[in-house]
């Protein structure tokens, strides 16, 4: 049996969102494999770019998951990190680069 090639599609450090993401992408009958989740444990401890989760999919359905997830984004304004300056969906209350809280601040 060969391997399908995979390939990276979402990184960060919001693993409810990383879940959720997941769910929604399955529903559309994307098959998603979630690495890092084990290493969430160790938030504080690990070093920052070891604190991450990632939501791969088979390089097929790579456009197809890319095109889901930026339906999901369409309906929910971004808000932007005023630590790290990175924008981050909606839905996260933790920055998923720094991991810092949200700040309403504009």
């Amino acid at each position: 049996m060969q391997t399908q090639t995979r390939k990276c599609l979402v990184a960060g450090g919001n693993l409810l969102q990383a879940h959720t993401w997941k769910g929604l992408l399955e529903s559309a009958g994307i098959q998603v494999e979630l690495r890092g989740e084990a290493l969430m444990g160790g938030v504080g401890e690990l070093p920052v770019d070891l604190q991450t989760v990632e939501l791969w999919v088979s390089q097929a359905q790579f456009e197809l998951a890319q095109s889901q997830l930026a339906n999901l984004d369409a309906d929910l304004p971004q808000w932007q990190c005023v630590q790290c300056q990175e924008y981050n969906h909606a839905s996260f209350e933790l920055c998923w680069q720094c991991s810092a809280e949200r700040s309403e601040a504009h």
